[in-house]
């Protein structure tokens, strides 16, 4: 199967909608079920309700599941709405657990056990066991769909399981070992096991050294795990070590896709990225809440503004210098935070130390500081011809660009000491702090140097 751009992907269409409008269901089966399921769910996202409705008719459950799995979850309600309910549940059954249980999640509750009743009762019984796990742990998305062979086992044992079991596992390339009372005791890979010879033991083959995760880790750090260790699936157990599940790095993907799009919306100061279909009331009722504190913030630096009134009234000229110096605050603010952020995400600072990192980012500062205070002393002393105004607004720039550099990466730092998500230090809040700390430091100078201003 190829990868088909836009354009082949349009012109597989129109061979397989000539074929659906003359009824050549074997010519549709056909030049539809060659195409990657990827490419099948494109398809089913660009055409028209009343030919999605004609194509379920020629698919079956099982067909139309393996395009389900790769139509995005937040997108996917109003495809399972316009099936036959009978149908959608044969579908959800025929789905891997985890894509079930992650689909099910963004449906109505109603809707779910509705599903659920229809099913039938093993399918049900394995989705309703992930279900109750808690949104974004290893629980909620692992899958059941795994092999497990017995250490006492022989290679020759092993395989013939592995075989029978094979069809119905998500993935094969490692088989978890565990003894009698099903708890993790070793992973052996499928090389392993075709290589070694059929009369040996599983447990005299297998690697003991297993790394797992508990059922309620937080899926961002399992993906950590996945990225570091370069595993393909990683096993999931209880608190007595009891194997319930793997997850696999297609799902891990999902994940590392998933928490940069939440990180990205907190640091943009919303509380989840606008879908495309959304209307504008639900995209103010997320935006608003973060606009109303920063407006109130906002407020009290117009209030320290308005304090210094008379040191304006003296030297009018400062206003002007007002929002170049918040201006350069809040962006050197902002992009301390997205280092201290990404290092706290990627487990960066805490390979290197939070101490090491501040002492950088302090330095950083420094040097960013003294670079331009030296350059806008110069271009304001030529523009104005005033050595103490250029002075004023050189030293109140390097004095910012310092502590903005520290706020911007000590927030975070604090934020994550108290289990909170540091994303929520978003750009237009760490902006908007710095805008009150320059305004502070710049009129504060103000007034010490009015004497030479005048």
């Amino acid at each position: 199967m190829e990868h088909l751009d836009d354009q082949e992907r349009r012109d597989v269409w129109k061979t397989i909608q000539d074929a659906l409008l003359n009824d050549q269901i074997d010519q549709f089966r056909a030049e539809f079920l060659e195409l990657h399921p990827y490419d099948q769910a494109k398809i089913f996202e660009e055409v028209a309700d009343d030919v999605r409705l004609q194509i379920y008719t020629y698919l079956s459950p099982e067909e139309v599941a393996d395009v389900m799995e790769h139509i995005d979850y937040d997108e996917i309600e109003p495809f399972f709405a316009e099936m036959d309910p009978r149908f959608a549940a044969q579908v959800f059954a025929e789905m891997s657990t985890d894509d079930a249980v992650d689909i099910l999640n963004e449906l109505d509750k109603n809707k779910v056990a509705s599903f659920l009743t229809i099913m039938d009762d093993e399918a049900a019984d394995e989705i309703k066991d992930l279900l109750h796990y808690e949104e974004k742990t290893a629980g909620s998305i692992m899958t059941t769909e795994f092999v497990v062979v017995k250490a006492g086992m022989t290679i020759r044992e092993a395989m013939l399981h592995l075989r029978k079991e094979a069809p119905d596992a998500e993935t094969i390339y490692y088989t978890y070992v565990i003894d009698e009372d099903k708890r993790l005791v070793g992973v052996i890979s499928l090389r392993d096991l075709i290589i070694s010879e059929e009369d040996w033991f599983i447990s005299d083959v297998m690697s003991e050294r297993v790394v797992s995760v508990p059922v309620g880790e937080d899926q961002e750090e399992i993906a950590r795990m996945v990225r570091d260790y370069d595993f393909l699936a990683l096993p999931v157990i209880d608190f007595q070590e009891h194997l319930l599940g793997i997850i696999t790095v297609d799902d891990i993907m999902d994940v590392m896709e998933e928490e940069a799009s939440e990180d990205y919306s907190k640091l943009a100061g919303i509380s989840d990225v606008d879908s495309p279909d959304e209307n504008a009331f639900a995209s103010a009722k997320k935006r608003l809440p973060w606009l109303v504190i920063l407006l109130f913030l906002g407020s009290l630096t117009a209030s320290l503004i308005g304090r210094f009134e008379d040191t304006l009234d003296k030297v009018a000229i400062l206003a002007i210098f007002i929002p170049l110096i918040a201006g350069m605050a809040g962006n050197t603010g902002t992009q301390a935070l997205a280092v201290a952020v990404r290092g706290l995400a990627t487990g960066e600072i805490d390979k290197q130390g939070k101490f090491k990192m501040i002492i950088r980012e302090a330095g950083t500062g420094l040097i960013t500081g003294v670079s331009c205070g030296v350059i806008i002393t110069l271009v304001v002393y030529l523009w104005q011809h005033n050595f103490y105004l250029g002075l004023l607004v050189g030293l109140s720039i390097m004095s910012t660009l310092i502590v903005a550099t520290l706020a911007g990466s000590l927030v975070p730092l604090v934020m994550h000491r108290f289990n909170i998500d540091p994303a929520v230090a978003s750009g237009p809040f760490i902006t908007t702090i710095n805008d009150i700390i320059s305004i502070l430091i710049y009129f504060g100078m103000a007034t010490a140097f009015m004497n030479l201003l005048i």
